[in-house]
């Protein structure tokens, strides 16, 4: 998948979230420990996206794409972030993931699949 696929992807997902009443904060937050795709507002929650579309490829691929690794860098993202923008401190804080099989030139009909409270920090 190329850069364009993938932030085309973003893109719909923003929108798509936006119309389900979201508040989005910020695309494509980035500190020294990586990058989440999106920060939004749910209620009250503080949630932090990652968004994946493969446009071609089965689900199961996909989601092997958001593996431990990932989580704990997105994990320590947040961190960074609500360190930096205190005014979120008192509300919940959720990692949700959502998976685009789209491809914005095929003129096919997008697919979302949104999996709220995907992973969290745990002990390991």
């Amino acid at each position: 998948m190329n850069k364009t696929t993938g932030d085309a992807g973003e893109e719909l997902v923003a929108r798509w979230l936006e119309s389900r009443g979201w508040t989005l904060i910020s695309r494509n937050w980035r500190s020294y420990r990586g990058e989440v795709d999106i920060i939004a507002v749910d209620g009250d929650c503080l949630v932090f996206i990652e968004v994946k579309n493969w446009p071609h490829g089965v689900q199961e691929d996909l989601e092997l794409a958001v593996g431990r690794t990932k989580q704990k860098r997105i994990i320590e993202t947040a961190k960074c972030f609500l360190d930096t923008h205190r005014q979120y401190s008192g509300m919940y804080v959720r990692f949700d993931v959502v998976f685009a099989r789209w491809d914005p030139e095929s003129g096919q009909k997008a697919e979302l699949r949104h999996i709220k409270d995907a992973f969290s920090e745990r002990a390991e």
